[in-house]
Formats: structure tokens, sequence, C-alpha cells
């Protein structure tokens, strides 16, 4: 009887690794006709096997007809349950077990975890070691994961010292979850340890590894780890594949700046050899595989090879309509994204609600929000993303006030917004200085319990500092439960954007003495502080600190060191400087060129100009505001009438007011009135108060009362209760002796009742707090 047993769980065991269920039920009727179905250990893999083949209801059938249910019973049962995806009654399964072992606890972690309920499956993890269980190394795996998607990092921390305790460290499968823990969290120095630690990593250690690298943006990192996997020979599968090729659209889908464009078209090249190797390895039918490929041609902006890989699709999904429509949109071309869902439906493929987003998507990024609009008023349910797409369309085409209005819509309609949903329409609120409004998505956020999300709180922080509600914004700030460097820029910035600078920079020591990291926007920020507080010696401290950090290598971080140095007068470290930066763009060479114009140094600023256009890069309306500027001041009026006259002609620059106003200052200071006055006579704009007071103020050096009269009648017709026309006038009636008229204005003053802003002065006083290090 037990050899027949043995053969018979023998077979069941073919039956259970083949997902034979016909076969399996064959044998399941020999042992019921044959009087062995009350042979526990038979029916415990009947159970396995209906699990395996998806027959709940079968191994139910088995697990209720077992008269003596041991451990295994339960655990199989609970097991069939946990792989449906039953978890209401897997729970009650598991409550009513007479005897629990560590399977049991493993199966319910597990299974919580794969159905997204990872805080659940911590919590059954802390009971089962209150219960004194030992974890295994698929408990930890588990636990890792869940740790993983929560970048619940302390957790994770802790776990890893468990499995130091108990030996587990060498554990391949508990090493490749552990590192894929820290890679998901962003410590990707901790990730980079475990895979120094392993003795033979795998595909799925690298995979993971490569992964983590590409979400901290270390494309080019990514990429040197997928080329060591091959030279050690690690077996290359389709996932390991189609991360690669994540990690090669990443690098495409960032907004590289000149310095990274190297790393662009390194990801694209890369990208064209993974796909020559997905031919050479016999993947060319996987679909999903393809489908990544698509992607990442799509991404890297390559719509040609994008194209000819759709073309030779073996078989095609909706991912890889919707995958062809986004790469599209990404191009800017909505006509062939919305062919694209038209030949989709022809074929008899149903859109779905990506493929509206992407469609919505490409109108958007195309500027073309009235048809997106269509678009997403065409859709019957439209979810959150959906609104959000819609939203962030007319945000960032400026259109704050339909932003607001579509929030307000959505509300209506009873759509729960997420924190995407209120962060975008903070933004509006911010960009249009509607502080009514903002208190509304503020009430909104608290009825949605998104108030502590550290985004909207970020967003609510910005909108009040617009609003010029900076008590409001910081109430917010230490309201929060958890700061990050997110929230600790926006309310810096908020203070900078009111003019309160000291409390700003404090702000940013506080920051500091916390423990965070400054970015290169708080860098930015409080140096933009230091400028406008005229302060060299706090600057000196930041600069400091920006080369301990390492980020005088950014761009926009040596742009503002330069600006700071500039407007304290240390116009010399700022050339030296900006000589040493590896890298510059037009708004860097901008800075350096304003920063001449400033401190009166007009012959400088006209060679770096000339040194900018000589090393190709492309001048901008502020550039020639700069230079123009520089010209003016320095009374190189030929030299600035000259560049003026290139800008549209050479440089396809269309002149606008500032530019305008430059060289009028520059022909009213060396005494050029008539040119000034056929200059006004041509230009498209008349009726800007700073063009006319321009014009005054050169009148008076040169005593010109008859053109300082007219300017002064324009100035009062458009300006009446701006004090500086009656003082500038009064001034040329003064210095000429004309005692009568110059007294008629101040009384003019006085009957319109116009008051003279009295003048300040300040110096920069070095208290013993202004330490940013924190000693």
């Amino acid at each position: 009887m037990e050899s027949q047993s043995a053969r018979l769980a023998n077979f069941l065991q073919f039956c259970i690794d083949k997902k034979a269920h016909l076969a399996g039920k064959l044998i399941h009727a020999y042992i019921f006709r044959n009087g062995l179905i009350f042979n526990t250990f038979l029916s415990n893999r009947l159970i396995e096997l209906y699990s395996k083949c998806s027959n709940i209801a079968y191994a139910h059938h088995t697990f209720d007809k077992i008269p003596k249910k041991d451990v295994f019973s339960w655990n199989a049962i609970l097991g069939a349950h946990c792989k449906a995806g039953n978890l209401q009654d897997a729970h009650e399964l598991f409550v009513k077990m007479p005897d629990r072992n560590i399977v049991s606890w493993n199966n319910v972690i597990s299974a919580l975890v794969r159905n997204g309920l990872e805080r659940n499956a911590l919590d059954v993890y802390d009971s089962m070691i209150l219960e004194g269980f030992m974890p295994t190394r698929f408990t930890l795996a588990s636990v890792f994961s869940a740790c993983g998607a929560l970048l619940d990092v302390e957790r994770g921390q802790r776990c890893h010292g468990l499995v130091l305790k108990i030996g587990l460290e060498k554990n391949k499968y508990v090493s490749n979850a552990l590192l894929s823990m820290y890679a998901k969290c962003g410590l990707i120095s901790d990730a980079v340890q475990v895979f120094d630690d392993m003795s033979e990593p795998n595909e799925v250690t690298f995979t993971a590894l490569m992964s983590g690298l590409a979400q901290t943006d270390r494309v080019l990192k990514a990429l040197q780890l997928f080329r060591m996997m091959l030279r050690k020979g690690i077996h290359i599968d389709s996932v390991s594949l189609s991360s690669i090729m994540g990690v090669c659209a990443r690098g495409g889908s960032k907004e590289f700046s000149v310095f990274d464009q190297h790393d662009a078209f390194c990801s694209n090249m890369s990208g064209k050899q993974v796909h020559c190797l997905t031919i050479k390895l016999g993947f060319e039918e996987d679909l999903h595989l393809n489908n990544s490929l698509l992607d990442m041609y799509a991404k890297n902006g390559d719509i040609n090879a994008t194209e000819k890989v759709f073309a030779n699709l073996p078989l095609a999904n909706v991912v890889s309509w919707n995958v062809m429509i986004a790469g599209y949109g990404q191009t800017y071309q909505t006509r062939k994204a919305l062919e694209c869902v038209q030949r989709m439906c022809q074929l008899g493929f149903e859109p779905d609600e990506v493929t509206y987003i992407n469609m919505l998507a490409a109108c958007i990024k195309s500027g073309d929000i009235e048809t997106g609009r269509q678009m997403f008023d065409s859709m019957s349910f439209p979810s959150v993303s959906s609104w959000n797409a819609m939203l962030s369309g007319y945000f960032q085409s400026g259109n704050h006030k339909d932003a607001v209005k579509l929030f307000r819509e959505m509300q209506f309609q009873n759509v729960l917004p997420d924190r995407t949903t209120l962060t975008i329409a903070l933004s509006s609120c911010a960009g249009m200085g509607f502080l009514e409004a903002g208190k509304q998505i503020h009430a909104a956020s608290i009825k949605a319990q998104f108030h502590s999300d550290i985004y909207v709180a970020s967003g609510l922080i910005g909108t009040y500092s617009k609003c010029g509600k900076t008590e409001l914004a910081e109430r917010i700030f230490y309201k929060m439960p958890l700061l990050d460097i997110v929230c600790w820029n926006s309310i810096i910035a908020g203070f900078s954007l009111n003019s309160q600078d000291k409390e700003a920079f404090d702000l940013f020591k506080k920051m500091r003495q916390h423990g965070m990291f400054p970015t290169q926007f708080s860098y930015s920020t409080v140096l933009s502080c230091c400028a406008k507080l005229s302060s060299s010696f706090q600057g000196k401290q930041v600069h400091a600190l920006i080369t301990k950090d390492g980020y005088t290598n950014d761009i926009f971080v040596g742009s503002s060191l330069i600006d700071m140095n500039c407007k304290c007068g240390n116009i010399d470290e700022a050339r030296q400087f900006f000589n040493t930066m590896a890298t510059k763009n037009t708004v860097t060479w901008n800075e350096m060129i304003h920063g001449y114009a400033q401190n009166g140094c007009g012959d400088e600023a006209v060679s770096l100009y000339k040194e900018m256009i000589a090393s190709g890069e492309k001048p901008d309306g502020i550039t020639f505001v700069a230079v123009l500027t520089a010209c003016s001041h320095s009374g190189l009026t030929d030299v600035g009438i000259e560049i003026f006259d290139s800008m549209e002609q050479e440089h396809g620059v269309e002149p606008v007011l500032d530019h305008y106003t430059c060289v009028i200052d520059s022909l009213g200071r060396a005494g050029r009135f008539e040119e000034a006055e056929v200059l006004i006579e041509r230009m498209p704009y008349k009726d800007d108060p700073v063009m006319w007071e321009v014009l005054l103020s050169s009148c008076r050096l040169y005593a010109n009362v008859t053109l300082a009269k007219r300017a002064a009648d324009e100035l009062l017709s458009l300006a009446p209760h701006d004090a500086t026309p009656y003082v500038l006038l009064g001034n040329i009636y003064s210095s000429l002796g004309r005692w009568d008229e110059a007294r008629g204005v101040r009384d003019l003053m006085k009957d319109k009742q116009v008051m003279k802003d009295p003048g300040c002065s300040w110096i920069e006083y070095q208290s013993g707090d202004a330490n940013i290090y924190g000693g």
C-alpha cells in the first residue's frame, strides 16, 4: 500500500510540475475508487495540483474531505487561496489554523506583498516575530520587497541587521531582495555595497542594480554595469534586456543640457547595441521586449527607428500603440499621433486610459491645448491621471485661469484629487497670485487629507509666498510632521521672493543644521539672497560650501555665483570663476556680461559679447539688454547702435521695449537727442513710463528743457502719482535758475498729493551669527 501511495504521489508531482490538470483529475479518480481518498499525504498533493492549475473550487473540496488535516493540509489550501489572490478567504483560514509554522506566515506575507498591501504584510511580519518565529530567506525577501515599495528604508535597515545576525547575508535570494530595496529607496551606495559583497551575483542582481542606477539618473553607470554583466558571462534573459532598454530610455527621456548631450548620445547608441543583442539572442518575437525597444527609441527621440521597429513587429498590442502615440507626442507630431489612434481603432484595438492620456500629452506638448481639451471632453469617465494631464497642459501654457476653473469642475463632478492634482492647481494659483483660490484648494487638500503631503505642502508654501503671505507659508512649513529638501527650498525661495533675504538666509542655515543637504536650487536661491543683500562675506561662505558639495560645475549654481560676485562688486572674482567653468550656457554668458554692465566695465562687456558670438553660443534678448546697458553706462554709443542694428539682421532677435530703452538712454547720455527722438517716433512702444523717465534724466544733464517738458508731460499722463517726473523736471528748472517754474512744479506735486519717497543706504555688518557652518 505504501509503495502504491509513493507511486501515486510521484505521478501527482509530475502533474503539478507540468500543470497537467486532466491527468491529475484521472489520478484523483483512481485514488477515490481505490479507497485512498483519506490518505492525508495524497490529498495534500491533490490540493497543490488544483492550486497550480487555478482550480480553487476542487482544491477546497479536497481539503474539506480530509478527515485528519495536518499543518501541511492547512498550508496547502492557504497557499491555494493566496496564489488565487483570495486574501479575505486566506485570512479566515489563517485565523482558523490550529497550528501554524513559518510556511503559513510566509504564504500570507508574500500574498499581501504581491497584491500591493505592503503595509499589511509588514504588520503580519511583526506579529510573526512577536510569536517567536525565525524568518527564513522567503520571509525576508518579501519583507525587503515591501520596504522597497513603501520606501521604508529605516525598517529595511533593521531587517538587514537581522539578516547579518542570523547568517543569511550570503544567501543570493535575500541579497537580491536587499539590493533591490536599497536601490528603490535611492540608497545606491548601500546597494553597490551589497552587490560588491556578493560572491556570485546573478542576472537578478545585475538587473536590480541597473534599475536603481537608472532611477537615480546614473545612466552611464547602469550601462557600464550591463557591459560588466556581458563580460562576466552572466545569463542574459528577456527581463535583463528589457531592464537595460529602460535604462537607455531613461537617458533619452531627460531634458539634457549641453553638458548632458553626450549622455543622451551614449544612451541612444547603447540602445542600438542592445537591439542588436536582442536579435542575436533570438528574442525578436518577445512582445514585452519589443515594447521596451519601442519605448527606448521613442524616448530617445529617434522616431524613424521607432516607426521601423513598430512596422516589423510580429505582434502588437495596445501597449505598442500607446508607445507610438507617446513617441509622436514627444516629437511634437500631434497629427501623426491622431492618425495612430484612428489606425489603432480601425484594426480593432480598444483604446485604454493610457491611450487617451498619451494623446492628451501629445496635444499639450505641441501647444495644441484646444485639441487636447476636445480629447479630454470626449472621454466618458476621465481618471484622475487624465484630469492631471489636462491641468498640466493649462499650467504649462500659462493658462492658469482655466487650470483653476478645471480644478473647480473636477470638484463639482466629485472626482477625488490626488497630490499631483492639488500641486498643479496650487502652482496655477501661485502663477497668477490668486490668493482666494489658493485658500480654497488648501481647504480641498485638508478634506482629501493631503495637506500633510510633502509635495502639496510645498505647493501651498509656494502659493502663499507668491501671494505675499509669508506668515501663512511659514505656518504650514512648521506644522509639517516631516520636511524634505523640497519644502525647505520652497520656504527659502518664498522669503527671498518677498525681499526677506535675511530671513531666507537664516532658514538656509537652519536647513543645514537639520542635516539637510542643499541642492542646486537651494544654492541658487541663497546666492540670490547674498546678491540682494550685497553680502560678499556670506557669499564667500556659500561659495565654499558649493565647492565642498561639488556643485561648482552646475551651470545654474555657477551662473548664480557670477551674479552674486558681480552684485557685490567682486567683478574680477566673477570673471575668474567664469573662466574656470567647464560648461557654459546662454544664462552664464548673460550673467557675466550683465555683471560688467553693472560695474561700469563697458569695454569688457562688449569684448565678452563678441567672445560669446565667436564661441557659437546664440545670444538671446537678455544678452542684448546686458550688452546695450553696458554700452549706455560706458559711453559706447556707436558700438551700442551697431549691436542694436545687428540684433534682428544677424541673430534673429526682435528688439523689444528694453532694447529700445537702452539705446535711448545711451543717446540721451551722449546728448544726441535728435537721434533719440527719431528712434522714439519709429519704435512700437511709446506708452511706457520707463523710456520717458530715462529720456527725462538725460535732459537734466544737458538742460534740454523743451524735450524735458515733453517727456515730463508724457510721464504725468501715464503715471500721474509718480514723484519722479516732478522731481527731475523741478531739478532742471532749479539748475537753470528758473525758480518760478521750479516752484510751480512743487506746487503741482502738493495739489496732486504726490509724495517723494525718502532714499536709504546700508552697510554690511558681520555679526557673530553670520556663520553658515553652524559652528
